[in-house]
């Protein structure tokens, strides 16, 4: 069976423009963004926690808690954390420093965990069109660690 020249352009175009349609879509998830405000979800409650703000600094994410929802007590510190942070107010602190993007995301920094006054590896993979961001802290390697989802913020 013969095929016409015709017919095989006509494919070849057809998988030409698919295959930069998929392309597109991958190239749009990579582009999106952490920056902005994120609201935390509290792990055991399912409820908003805090609204973490991420910046830019030098070619470099950071983010800091800039609201509590429904502290538990006023004005509430990092009363388990070390060094510079021991007892100073969670509201302000930087929680998240040193992230830079990564060939599959954001990664390579650092995040507190204000209630454990822990300190992890950090790696944010934007999702659902920039409305969701997994939030992965880990000990040594990314697959000994937790992942929170974070909802960005109106």
């Amino acid at each position: 069976m013969k095929t016409s020249p015709h017919l095989f352009c006509r494919s070849l175009k057809a998988a030409a423009i698919a295959a930069l349609a998929l392309s597109a879509g991958s190239v749009f998830a990579a582009g999106e963004s952490p920056v902005g405000r994120w609201q935390t979800i509290d792990d055991e409650t399912g409820k908003p926690k805090s609204v973490v703000e991420i910046k830019e600094v030098n070619g470099e994410l950071q983010g800091s808690v800039v609201e509590l929802i429904n502290p538990s007590k006023p004005n509430p510190t990092c009363e388990k954390c070390e060094g510079d942070r021991k007892d100073k107010p969670i509201q302000g602190m930087t929680i998240l420093w040193g992230v830079k993007k990564t060939g599959d995301g954001w990664g390579d920094g650092k995040i507190l965990d204000p209630q454990k006054g822990k300190v992890y590896g950090a790696k944010l993979e934007p999702e659902a069109g920039g409305q969701k961001l997994k939030v992965r802290g880990y000990m040594g390697v990314s697959m000994l660690g937790r992942t929170q989802e974070w909802v960005r913020a109106q």
